[in-house]
């Protein structure tokens, strides 16, 4: 079995729509960046996993980032991705998390803020209160609100492993209630050892074997940084240079790092002059 991996399916007879996602190596790869508490990990894993199977709704090119934000204990807690399945995360805490702490534990009056950036087009940006049990009910609501289309989702982490399914009608469709409502249920069985240690198609087996089902290939999800060397010289030339000098003498170098995936990039003097002097030699653009 490939973890690490989003598999879309169909319903023959009717029009509805899953997804499940898997994911092992994308998860190690975000908790493990830093000290996260151990209830921090299972809100990210589970976070990962939503963001994998709304990424796979996507009709276009580009990016989502799906926030939690709120003014307690965990003030951030954001996982980013693209079309591709690419995806990368962080969170901020500012004090001691329970391993039982609730969604509202940790985001007192939070809020949830989902931003679709295409490549070509209008950037859209949705909000929604975190005010339900779980980030699942949470994006439920969001898609009851926002897209008005029937969605069930079910996430699950454990700090190793991160997994979900998503089960919505068609846009555009006109999906008998009932229709979707035993979909539903069936898909409610699910567990997560079940999602954790079996392939997709034992999955769909156990909760769809009477219903005519369309499993297709599978879409590899990774982690992906877009930090760089490159990217922390080209923001340290937005600096005075007077300002940059300062720090230099002071400390030595100038230090930017990743908190997505902990990278380190230092600059020292002779770093620093050359970014400044090529960054005086480039050509002006003529107004």
């Amino acid at each position: 079995m490939t973890k690490d991996s989003l598999y879309r399916y169909l319903f023959d007879n009717v029009d509805v729509r899953g997804e499940l996602v898997q994911l092992e190596q994308c998860y190690q790869q975000i908790v493990t960046a830093h000290q996260y508490p151990l209830r921090l990990q299972l809100l990210l894993g589970e976070l990962l996993a939503a963001t994998s199977l709304l990424t796979a709704t996507l009709k276009f090119n580009g990016d989502i980032s799906v926030q939690l934000q709120s003014q307690g204990p965990v003030s951030l807690a954001v996982i980013n991705g693209n079309n591709q399945q690419q995806l990368r995360g962080v969170a901020r805490w500012n004090q001691e998390i329970a391993d039982d702490a609730s969604l509202s534990d940790m985001f007192p009056n939070g809020y949830m803020v989902i931003t679709l950036t295409p490549v070509k087009g209008d950037r859209y940006q949705g909000v929604v209160a975190l005010d339900k049990d779980s980030i699942a009910a949470c994006l439920e609501s969001y898609f009851a609100q926002s897209e008005q289309l029937p969605t069930g989702i079910w996430l699950f982490a454990d700090g190793k492993q991160a997994a979900g399914m998503l089960l919505q009608v068609l846009p555009g469709e006109a999906t008998e209630t009932g229709e979707f409502d035993h979909l539903q249920q069936l898909t409610a069985t699910i567990t997560a050892d079940e999602l954790f240690g079996l392939p997709a198609e034992q999955v769909l087996h156990r909760l769809y074997h009477q219903e005519q089902v369309r499993l297709f290939d599978p879409i590899a999800v990774s982690f992906k940084c877009t930090c760089s060397r490159e990217r922390s010289a080209a923001a340290i030339i937005t600096l005075p240079k007077a300002e940059v000098d300062d720090i230099i003498a002071e400390r030595g170098a100038v230090e930017m790092g990743c908190e997505f995936c902990n990278n380190l990039y230092s600059f020292d003097a002779v770093d620093i002059d050359a970014l400044f002097k090529d960054a005086g030699s480039a050509p002006t653009r003529q107004q």
